[in-house]
């Protein structure tokens, strides 16, 4: 349970975890709203320790990521996105739970757990995902091979 007493809706925070570089990723904009602080603030935060965040922790997005990731989440060049002079941060995981360590701020260490959390509940449910299209396929094949004579 966060300090306030609040806790955050998991799906909302996995309603901001996407896909890049193979890697599931939360960017700069939606994490530092989680965390409480302006945007600007997380990336000073990200700079000012970079031995911090290997490449496998955060990156840069190049600027055809950020077209892609728009048109997954169907979201429009004014809402959120417009207006950015810089490129786009993406933290996996482990660089979002760095990221709260930077900022040494209550209130994101507090919504790490829930961020870490989100991760591990998305995880989860698209490995009982790989399993069901496991079983589909298995019964597909099973139907095909029994009832395929006729």
């Amino acid at each position: 349970m966060s300090r306030g007493g609040n806790q955050p809706n998991i799906e909302q925070i996995e309603a901001a975890i996407h896909e890049a570089r193979g890697h599931r990723v939360m960017l700069d904009a939606d994490l530092a709203r989680i965390y409480g602080v302006e945007t600007r603030a997380l990336v000073q935060a990200i700079k000012r320790n970079a031995e911090k965040f290997p490449s496998d922790f955060a990156f840069q997005l190049t600027n055809q990521e950020v077209a892609n990731l728009k048109s997954q989440i169907v979201i429009s060049s004014s809402v959120g996105w417009g207006g950015r002079r810089k490129r786009h941060w993406a933290f996996t995981e482990h660089g979002a739970v760095m990221a709260a360590t930077v900022l040494r701020s209550p209130a994101a260490i507090d919504m790490s757990v829930y961020v870490v959390r989100a991760f591990i509940h998305m995880r989860r449910a698209l490995a009982v995902q790989s399993e069901l299209a496991e079983e589909l396929r298995k019964l597909k094949r099973g139907l095909a091979a029994k009832f395929g004579q006729y």
